[in-house]
C-alpha cells in the first residue's frame, strides 16, 4: 500500500508541474497585440536593428497603411536558411539608401523583411505563395494590406522580384522599374537631381501630413528640452495652442497625443517633470521617422521644419471656424513669439501680428491673412538670401502660389509672378487654400481608411479568433490542474482514513501487572 501511495504521488506531482509549465507557456505564446514599434525594435538579444523594417502578423497590415513611400519591398526569408543569412547584408545595403533618418533617397521605396520560419507568419507567407527563401516583392504599400500574391493575376500590382539575389542586382531592378540611376554608394542629399523640385505638383502636398507631425514633434522636443521656455507668464499660451491642436491638427496622432499630455499637463508642469511627457509622445510614440518628404531640401539645413511649421499654421488656420478664427490668430502669433526659437524670424513674426488691428471675424479673413504674412517672409527672406548665396537652388524663395498650381488666383494672366504688386483673385485664393491645406493634405489619410474599413473588420475578427484560441492552451492547463488537485486531496483523504482505520485495528495491548 504504501508503494502505491508513493507512485500515485509522483505522478500527480508531475502531472502538476507540467501543467504549470503549460500554462506559463501559453501566456507567453500569444504577444502583445497593436504592437507598432516597427522602427525601434530590437531583437531577442538586445541588437538594434538593421535598414529593413522587421515585420510580422500583427503588424503587417498596419505598416503599410502607415507607409508614405510610393513603394514597398518584402523580403520574405527564414531565420534557418544559411542562404537567408547570406543575403541579409545584401539586402541591408539597398534598405540603407531608402530607409532610416540618414536615408540617401527617403519616401520612395519602405523596405522590410518578414520571417516565415516563425509559426506565427505561416498563414501571411502562404498569402504571397512562399515556396522558396529568400522571395521579395514590389509593389505599392496600400496593395500589401490584406492582399497577397499567388502569381496567375496579370493585374495585379504586386509583382515578384526576379533578380535581386545581390545588392547590385536588386538595385538595377528597382532603377528599372523607376527610371532612375541609384548607387549603392549615394549618401544623403548627395544627389540634388532626385529631389522631388516640382512643387508645382498639387498632389505632392498629400506626402506634407507626415512632414507636419514630424515638424510637430520637433517643435515641442524643443521646447521640452529647454526647460526655462514653459514660464507661468508662458504656459497659457502653450495650453492654448495645444487645445488649437486637439481640435484642428490635420494629423490623428497628433492631436490624440496633444489630447494625452493636455490631460496630465497640470500634474507634469506642476511636478517639473518635463521629461515625462515623452511617455506620451505630442504625436504619439511611433510618428517621428526623421526625414522630411514634401518639406526635404537639396542640401541639410534647407526648408524642413521651416516648411513643416509652416504646413502646419496653413493647415490650423482653414480648418477653424469663424468663431473661432481670432483666438486662432492670436494664441498662432503669442506661440510663435515665445516658442520659436530663431529670435529673429518670431520677431519678424510678431510684428505682422502687430499690425493687425481689426479683429478677425471669419476663417476667410485669418487664411488669407496667414497666406499673406508668409508671402512677405517669403520676400524678405529670398532677398537676403540672395545677396548671401544662402537659397536653396532647388526650392528658391518665390511668392506663392504660383500660376500653375493656381491659374484662377491670378486676376492678370498675363502679369508676371515677379511682380512687386500682383492683382490676386482672393475668392479663388480662399478657395484654393482651404483644398489644398484642407482635403488635399489629408487625401493618404482618407483614402487609407477608404481601403480599410472592410480590412479592419477582417483584423477585428482574425485578432478575436486568435485571441480564443490563444486561450485553448491555459484552459486545458488550469482544467488539468484542478484535476490533478482534486486527486490528490482525494488520495491524501483516502490516506488518512487508512491510518486512522489501522489506529483502532491494532490497539497496543495493555501490559499486565505481575
Amino acid at each position: 500500500m504504501s508503494s502505491l501511495f508513493n507512485l500515485l504521488t509522483t505522478f500527480l506531482l508531475l502531472w502538476t508541474f507540467v501543467s504549470l509549465n503549460l500554462l506559463s507557456s501559453a501566456l507567453l505564446i500569444n504577444p502583445a497585440a497593436g504592437s507598432r514599434s516597427l522602427l525601434r525594435v530590437v531583437d531577442g538579444a538586445g541588437n538594434q536593428p538593421g535598414f529593413a523594417v522587421d515585420l510580422n502578423v500583427t503588424n503587417f497590415d498596419q505598416a503599410f497603411k502607415d507607409a508614405t513611400t510610393t513603394y514597398a519591398i518584402v523580403e520574405f526569408f527564414a531565420h534557418w536558411c544559411p542562404a537567408c543569412r547570406n543575403y541579409k547584408p545584401q539586402y541591408e545595403k539597398v534598405a540603407r539608401l531608402f530607409n532610416g533618418a540618414n536615408a540617401a533617397h527617403p519616401g520612395i521605396i519602405f523596405m522590410t523583411r518578414v520571417d516565415c520560419a516563425d509559426t506565427i507568419n505561416t498563414k501571411l507567407c502562404d498569402k504571397f505563395s512562399v515556396t522558396h527563401y529568400p522571395s521579395l516583392y514590389w509593389g505599392p504599400p496600400s496593395k500589401f494590406v490584406g492582399g497577397g500574391w499567388d502569381g496567375k493575376d496579370e493585374k495585379s500590382e504586386i509583382r515578384f522580384i526576379d533578380d535581386g539575389r545581390t545588392a547590385d542586382r536588386l538595385l538595377k531592378w528597382i532603377n528599372s522599374q523607376l527610371g532612375s540611376s541609384y548607387k549603392l554608394e549615394d549618401e544623403k542629399h548627395e544627389n540634388d537631381h532626385v529631389t522631388r523640385s516640382n512643387v508645382s505638383d498639387p498632389g505632392q502636398i498629400a506626402q506634407a501630413v507626415y512632414d507636419v507631425e514630424e515638424a510637430t514633434i520637433i517643435a515641442f522636443d524643443m521646447i521640452l528640452e529647454n526647460k526655462q521656455m514653459v514660464k507661468p507668464e508662458s504656459r497659457g499660451t502653450l495650453i492654448k495652442f495645444m487645445q488649437l491642436m486637439v481640435s484642428h491638427h490635420p494629423s490623428r496622432r497628433c492631436r490624440r497625443g496633444t489630447a494625452d499630455i493636455l490631460v496630465n499637463f497640470d500634474d507634469l508642469y506642476l511636478s517639473k517633470k518635463h521629461g515625462l511627457l515623452d511617455e506620451f509622445g505630442i504625436c504619439g510614440k511611433e510618428a517621428s521617422r526623421g526625414y522630411w518628404t514634401f518639406c526635404r531640401g537639396s542640401t541639410n539645413d534647407t526648408r524642413g521644419f521651416s516648411c513643416g511649421l509652416w504646413v502646419l499654421l496653413h493647415s490650423i488656420s482653414v480648418r477653424v471656424e469663424d468663431g473661432e478664427s481670432q483666438m486662432a490668430f492670436t494664441t498662432t502669433c503669442d506661440f510663435i513669439h515665445q516658442f520659436f526659437n530663431c529670435e529673429e524670424c518670431s520677431e519678424h513674426f510678431y510684428n505682422m501680428c502687430s499690425r493687425v488691428s481689426t479683429p478677425f471675424g471669419s476663417k476667410r479673413e485669418y487664411v488669407l491673412w496667414l497666406w499673406t504674412a508668409h508671402n512677405e517672409v517669403n520676400k524678405r527672406l529670398k532677398n537676403a538670401e540672395e545677396s548671401l548665396k544662402t537659397s536653396d537652388p532647388k526650392f528658391p524663395k518665390t511668392i506663392w502660389p504660383t500660376k500653375r498650381l493656381c491659374p484662377t488666383c491670378y486676376n492678370n494672366h498675363n502679369q508676371n509672378e515677379e511682380s512687386s504688386s500682383i492683382d490676386w483673385n482672393h475668392d479663388e485664393v480662399f478657395k484654393f487654400l482651404s483644398s489644398y491645406y484642407g482635403n488635399m493634405l489629408v487625401s493618404l489619410y482618407k483614402e487609407n481608411d477608404e481601403e480599410q474599413i472592410q480590412i479592419k473588420n477582417n483584423a477585428v475578427s482574425e485578432q478575436v479568433l486568435q485571441s480564443t484560441n490563444a486561450l485553448v492552451v491555459p484552459a486545458g492547463a488550469a482544467l488539468a490542474i484542478a484535476a490533478a488537485s482534486c486527486l490528490f486531496g482525494a488520495l491524501a483523504w483516502f490516506w488518512r482514513s487508512r491510518q486512522k482505520n489501522r489506529k483502532y485495528f491494532h490497539k497496543p495491548q495493555p501490559l499486565k501487572i505481575v
